[in-house]
């Protein structure tokens, strides 16, 4: 039997803290909008952290399926991107530490990382974990954005109306440790923010904000949000360009706006949908806005 405890490498002053929230989210599984990565990266960049962990990537990921980047300069190597999977201690805006866990989503041995993220997690103290992402639905990016909230027990979350039943989906690492060591007694709690399917492959910044809004009313932590807020509102407004300079989004938009306020209103509880309406799929409305941003950046 492996010591998970092998996984990871504690630095060498790591200091006592008083049972800190963990946040988590890994790169590769489902992350519509860059939900997670973006709200990690944006509290990464705006506040105070270092790191108390790192994880040995070696063992956790294919190399093969998930290339580093690496940089040629005329006759040499001269620089090697390695993949990082690393626990920071970071101080929210009121200066509380927590602890914020993120890189890529291991290849292998999951069970055994489980293992080892639950002895760091009792190694630190933590109190609750809580992680997020993004799944694409098809609702309109005109509407407030939906959240679907899980926990490994239902006293962790307020009461609320689900889009799910009881479904079966392709698993992830993030969502093993919150059934794994939920199961041990530990609190977890995830977030799944709803954004508009059109445009999961982009960067959505409004996501992010949603999932960091949510994570303060479970947390009590608090977060500089003026710049995510600001790039949100910027990316909503070259949406709106696209769409008054298309008919045929414009109409989609519309059609997306009627099934999802006849699903608010419960007159349409068995999807979000309309058969109804005929509407390009996301992918063809998804084509439409990376044409509208790629030329953008050509701009």
């Amino acid at each position: 039997m492996f010591d998970p405890t092998d996984l990871y490498e504690l630095a060498d002053d790591v200091p006592e803290l008083a049972d800190p929230v963990l946040l988590y989210h890994f790169d590769g599984f489902v992350d519509a909008g860059s939900t997670g990565r973006l709200a990690l990266g944006h509290l990464l960049a705006e506040l105070e952290h270092r790191v108390v962990a790192t994880f040995d990537v070696d063992r956790l990921i294919d190399y093969r399926s998930r290339r580093p980047i690496m940089t040629f300069d005329t006759d040499r190597w001269v620089e090697c991107e390695s993949h990082e999977l690393i626990v920071h201690i970071v101080k929210d805006a009121t200066g509380t530490p927590f602890l914020l866990f993120s890189g890529p989503e291991p290849d292998v041995q999951w069970e055994l990382f489980t293992r080892a993220v639950g002895a760091l997690v009792k190694r630190l103290g933590v109190s609750r974990l809580v992680t997020m992402h993004g799944i694409p639905m098809a609702v309109p990016h005109t509407r407030p954005l939906g959240v679907t909230v899980h926990a490994s027990r239902p006293e962790l979350i307020s009461p609320q109306a689900s889009a799910f039943g009881r479904v079966q989906v392709p698993g992830s690492a993030a969502a093993l440790l919150e059934f794994r060591l939920g199961a041990e007694g530990h609190d977890v709690a995830g977030y799944a923010v709803h954004v508009p399917h059109y445009l999961s492959q982009a960067e959505y910044p409004s996501a992010a904000v949603a999932a960091l809004e949510a994570i303060t009313r479970n947390t009590g932590l608090v977060f500089p949000m003026d710049g995510l807020r600001e790039a949100a509102q910027r990316t909503t407004s070259e949406i709106e360009e696209q769409i008054q300079a298309s008919a045929e989004l414009s109409s989609a938009i519309t059609g997306l706006e009627q099934q999802y306020d006849a699903f608010a209103a419960g007159t349409d509880r068995e999807n979000l949908m309309a058969d109804s309406t005929p509407m390009p799929t996301g992918d063809e409305l998804a084509a439409q806005f990376e044409r509208f941003l790629a030329e953008r950046d050509d701009e």
